[in-house]
């Protein structure tokens, strides 16, 4: 069994030539609110819980901002904290893949 449930990781990177990127998109802030979020709600703090991190460059990032869930292996896309609630509620917390924000 893995050390976390579930690992979420946040693609942050800002590409030096301007080309689009995760972190065009707000992604820095958008994990930020995430790690915060499953504090609050208390399923971030240690063995068998959810790990929020930074993570360079996915190369995904033609797909908008980008994060993924392991061991799930499940691809997200998001566009403000409401998306990034409902990944935390059905897929962090239930099991459940969030579909209309899947890649």
């Amino acid at each position: 069994m893995p050390y976390y449930k579930r690992h979420i990781f946040f693609c942050t990177n800002l590409r030096d030539d301007g080309s689009q990127c995760c972190q065009q998109y707000n992604a820095q802030a958008m994990r930020d609110y995430a790690k915060q979020r499953t504090k609050e709600l208390g399923i971030a703090k240690g063995k068998g819980t959810v790990r929020v991190n930074i993570a360079g460059c996915l190369d995904r990032c033609e797909e908008g901002p980008v994060a993924v869930v392991y061991p799930d292996d499940i691809w997200y896309t998001y566009v403000d904290q409401e998306d990034i609630d409902e990944i935390i509620e059905e897929h962090l917390v239930n099991g459940r893949v969030v579909k209309r924000l899947q890649i």
